[in-house]
């Protein structure tokens, strides 16, 4: 028993250990979880050969899309479209971004819609390759600038922040990585095919590869440069779970992505749960704003749980039940009509190729508005936890 005043010694334990745990999922969530992964793939190579290994890899990462890439997908469609009249022709947003929102949410949706029908009308798998081609070179864009949103947010999360300079040399090498990871290898213009679209790729030059490739070298140097002159000025570092996220996305998933077989298939998943943990840290803060006075709202936990299951459905049915449906029309048209021979040259499921590259290429543009500090609702995302997680 202790006197009455006697001071009781506070108990800092278990809220270190609850930090430490957060700071391991945040570092795993963010792009961690792929210095584990290689390694398993490897084993996996060695234990039942690359043949079987792949396919238990591609089974497992086909169907585990459904509730990992394309949520990641359709909850963009949720948090872009949300209140669209006030953030379109009302006060929700600045000019600036009222005019980005209305480009991505009116004028790209509708040049893609025109792009598709189409080539779908026509059966132009040239048409419907230039589309895909597109969705390529956009996607090494949209890989780098979320990488550069892992470092810089989470960063400040912790407390850490980056100068104009720094912030400068790390977009360079983002965008330098996107350059040189679209021009390698080079490509002479060749036969390809993408959810069963065969056409001919857009040749590179041949000095493309290189002059990319020193552009990305220099880049990683003054990446080093800015990094050590923050170390010898302030002996800090970023934390090292956005640091970690910010250089697996750019080399591992964006530069060097066929490095491992394997690893190929699972990288867009790591990319989509990556996203998810931004999606899941801005609404939950959001939700938990709304719980409480003068609101006195639903639960927090409700909210997500209604956000996640909303995400899972609207997903599946746009990568999983409409193209489904249209394309098994599709093929019984086909099948009947003297022009089968000219409408197959897009494959067997041409309606799930023009859709997933439809809303592929419309996230990028959507997430280029979602993610600014231009969009109010981003402040969430530099909401400390006031719940005892050091890590949110």
């Amino acid at each position: 028993m202790t006197s009455a005043g006697a001071t009781l010694p506070v108990p800092v334990a278990a809220p270190r250990r609850a930090a430490r745990r957060a700071h391991l999922a945040e570092f795993l969530l963010v792009g961690g979880a792929t210095l584990v992964l290689f390694p398993l793939a490897w084993l996996a190579r060695r234990a039942v050969g690359l043949d079987a290994a792949e396919l238990a890899i591609g089974f497992l990462t086909f169907h585990a899309a459904s509730v990992i890439n394309d949520p990641h997908f359709a909850v963009t469609y949720l948090l872009f479209y949300k209140d669209a009249r006030r953030r379109a022709f009302g006060g929700a947003f600045a000019p600036a971004q009222r005019a980005r929102y209305l480009l991505a949410g009116l004028l790209v949706p509708a040049a893609l819609l025109a792009w598709a029908i189409g080539a779908l009308s026509t059966g132009s798998a040239r048409s419907m390759g230039f589309m895909i081609q597109l969705m390529f070179l956009l996607v090494g864009w949209h890989y780098v600038k979320q990488g550069f949103g892992v470092l810089t947010v989470l960063s400040a999360r912790r407390g850490f922040r980056f100068g104009p300079l720094e912030r400068k040399v790390i977009l360079a090498h983002c965008f330098a990585a996107w350059a040189y990871a679209w021009a390698s290898p080079a490509d002479p213009g060749r036969e390809v095919e993408e959810k069963g679209v065969v056409y001919t790729s857009l040749a590179h030059p041949p000095a493309l590869e290189p002059v990319t490739g020193l552009a990305f070298g220099l880049s990683a140097l003054a990446l080093l440069w800015v990094l050590a002159r923050r170390w010898r000025t302030e002996r800090r570092l970023p934390p090292l779970a956005p640091l970690a996220g910010f250089l697996v996305t750019i080399w591992l998933w964006t530069v060097y992505s066929s490095l491992d077989r394997l690893m190929v298939y699972v990288i867009p998943a790591l990319h989509s749960v990556q996203y998810l943990y931004f999606v899941w840290l801005m609404k939950r803060n959001e939700a938990r704003d709304a719980e409480g006075p003068p609101l006195f709202g639903r639960p927090t936990g409700l909210r997500l749980a209604i956000l996640a299951a909303t995400a899972v459905g609207l997903g599946w049915v746009v990568f999983r039940g409409a193209p489904a449906l249209f394309d098994s029309a599709h093929g019984a048209l086909v099948l009947g009509s003297s022009d089968g021979e000219a409408m197959s040259d897009l494959g067997p499921t041409p309606y799930f190729a023009a859709v997933f590259v439809f809303v592929n290429i419309h996230h990028y543009f959507m997430d280029n508005v979602i993610w600014r500090r231009d969009n109010p609702e981003t402040a969430y995302l530099l909401r400390q936890d006031d719940r005892g997680s050091a890590a949110s």
